[in-house]
């Protein structure tokens, strides 16, 4: 908000309905709410992370390819 704004004119962000709520108090908890909100919001309009998703991981080689040919499978004991 700019410094022209009048905030006894403007309407409440969010209504307190707990009763011997000091001024004190109010303010403490309006400042974590809008807080908490603003991490929110820049969490949702940040840049996406190009970190490698589970399906990514879930489809690379499980094991080196096997290669066919003469005397390839000499070391294999039945």
């Amino acid at each position: 908000m700019d410094e022209s704004t009048d905030f006894a004119a403007a309407e409440p962000p969010f209504r307190v309905v707990t009763r011997g709520l000091s001024a004190g108090e109010l303010a403490a908890v309006t400042v974590v709410v809008e807080a908490a909100v603003q991490q929110e919001l820049e969490q949702l309009h940040s840049e996406p992370t190009t970190s490698t998703t589970a399906w990514q991981r879930s489809q690379r080689s499980l094991r080196t390819p096997l290669h066919p040919g003469p005397g390839v499978w000499r070391s294999f004991s039945a």
